[in-house]
């Protein structure tokens, strides 16, 4: 399955209630900072598990780098956040248990028909909602690893931040 918005399109402003109940958009949530925008089939899949794993050791880095996470499930908000605090992860669940978002942006995996998930894909969006890179999950080794996402939150970071190189001392 090719993913919808490769890189270069602007992502959709989601509208989703997150973990603690509350309605959120996605463009308030990414604000003007690099964002790791990632989807999972949910709490109950080991690999998602695993891959949460790599998010969790990213998130002091992702703080301090001004980069954000936001994650998304079709999980209600009781379980996703159960399930985030089961991890340790500080970043927004949102949440789609009634799956119109996931048909809406036609990212429903259609092998799983217990559970009609998303297929896991990840999305590093800069400012605007654009898109830098995307990652189809549906196989484990399709996600990013760790440093493949720091290559492209720098490589946003870079492009969005005028001050990137450090100011010198003039001669």
């Amino acid at each position: 399955m090719e993913l919808p918005f490769p890189p270069g399109d602007a992502f959709p402003n989601l509208e989703l209630t997150d973990h603690n109940g509350n309605r959120r958009g996605l463009a308030e949530l990414a604000g003007e900072d690099p964002t790791v925008l990632q989807f999972f089939r949910g709490w109950w899949c080991p690999k998602e598990q695993r891959f949460f794993r790599r998010l969790v050791a990213l998130q002091d880095e992702a703080e301090v780098g001004y980069a954000r996470f936001v994650s998304v499930s079709v999980d209600p908000p009781a379980v996703s956040a159960a399930f985030r605090a089961g991890l340790g992860a500080r970043w927004t669940f949102l949440c789609d248990p009634d799956h119109r978002a996931v048909d809406e942006l036609g990212l429903r995996e259609t092998t799983d028909t217990l559970n009609n998930p998303f297929v896991p894909a990840v999305f590093v969006l800069g400012p605007g909602l654009r898109v830098h890179s995307a990652y189809n999950g549906y196989w484990f080794w399709g996600r990013p690893t760790a440093t493949e996402l720091v290559t492209d939150l720098r490589a946003v970071s870079r492009a969005i931040r005028p001050d990137w190189d450090a100011p010198t001392p003039s001669a």
